[in-house]
């Protein structure tokens, strides 16, 4: 599993944000987003750049998903969400911290997933043995 940290400058943003790693990332979320002290994600972010941040966060938020760090890097690469959006791996410094954090945040208020949880294909096909009719050729 990798972490993914959003920072923004509102929760607006950081759910449309949230919105498009799912939809247009295709990354799977694996566990709902929680709540994190945006001046713990500068810092965090600060690290990796090795440099100070031109803006501070105002909000932010993490969370897991399923796919490899690699991978998750090469999809929010070709995205362009409305917060700033950065994959946290075991060797960045304030990993752990973060994991810690997650793990007792309260979750973000206002998220909820779009995609269909249920795989399986639906048949929208007329049945006899129903008695249900199709609108299709009328």
């Amino acid at each position: 599993m990798t972490v993914i940290l959003v920072r923004g400058e509102n929760n607006q943003k950081l759910l449309n944000a949230i919105a498009d790693v799912e939809r247009h990332a295709n990354l799977k979320l694996s566990s709902k987003p929680k709540k994190i002290d945006s001046n713990l994600a500068d810092n965090i972010v600060e690290k990796i750049l090795g440099q100070k941040l031109r803006t501070k966060s105002k909000v932010a938020c993490a969370f897991f998903v399923k796919e490899d760090a690699t991978l998750s890097i090469l999809q929010i690469k070709k995205i362009h969400p409305p917060a700033h959006v950065v994959v946290i791996v075991e060797k960045y410094e304030g990993y752990d911290a973060l994991i810690e954090k997650i793990y007792n945040a309260k979750p973000l208020k206002g998220y909820y997933s779009n995609k269909n949880k249920d795989s399986t294909l639906k048949d929208y096909k007329y049945s006899a043995d129903k008695g249900t009719t199709s609108k299709i050729g009328y």
